[in-house]
């Protein structure tokens, strides 16, 4: 069933680019970029399944594990997931992230929960949303029942928590088959 998508949407490109008055070696780059993006999005997994394949991601597959939510998020969505690395994890004390994975998996799922949104949230439909807020920011309802307030700061989406933190995203766009996934570099508190 893939190839035969992939088959169609390689045509499809090859036709459009033809039509048009673009020289032929720009109308073949479009259709090699046409076609790159149609194989990226049949190959791409879950949220979960994404994450699992990075390995900069592995403290976060832990916690999600740890706090029960793998299910929920490998399920239909879509979500839009702002995701801590390692390095993000690493800023935590590490006596505190044991609890929270062994012993606190309902204070750890709620602090996940604070990391997702409803919907497919890509970085333009974002950067736009706080670009038509103004100065105050853009206010973003998670999953958890929070808020987050993201704003631009000196080129950079930059979210505040709850707890008045604050943190950047550093990659944007990271495509699943049932959300998007947005890249930070600290971890968002709830409370």
């Amino acid at each position: 069933m893939n190839k035969i998508t992939i088959a169609l949407a390689s045509a499809a490109s090859l036709a459009i680019a033809a039509c048009s008055e673009a020289p032929a070696d720009e109308a073949y780059d479009d259709a090699a970029a046409a076609d790159a993006a149609v194989n990226a999005e049949a190959e791409a997994g879950t949220i979960v399944e994404v994450a699992q394949g990075n390995e900069d991601f592995s403290t976060l597959v832990t916690a999600v594990t740890a706090a029960g939510l793998g299910e929920t998020l490998s399920g239909e969505g879509p979500f839009t997931v702002f995701a801590p690395t390692n390095d993000a994890f690493g800023k935590i004390d590490e006596a505190t992230l044991t609890e929270l994975t062994t012993n606190d998996t309902e204070t750890l799922g709620a602090i996940l929960q604070y990391h997702v949104v409803s919907g497919n949230v890509d970085a333009a439909t974002l950067t736009q949303a706080i670009t038509d807020a103004g100065e105050g920011g853009y206010t973003i309802e998670t999953v958890g029942g929070g808020t987050l307030t993201a704003n631009v700061v000196d080129g950079n989406v930059v979210l505040t928590d709850a707890a008045g933190g604050t943190s950047t995203v550093t990659a944007t766009d990271v495509a699943a088959s049932n959300g998007v996934i947005h890249v930070i570099d600290t971890v968002l508190m709830p409370q």
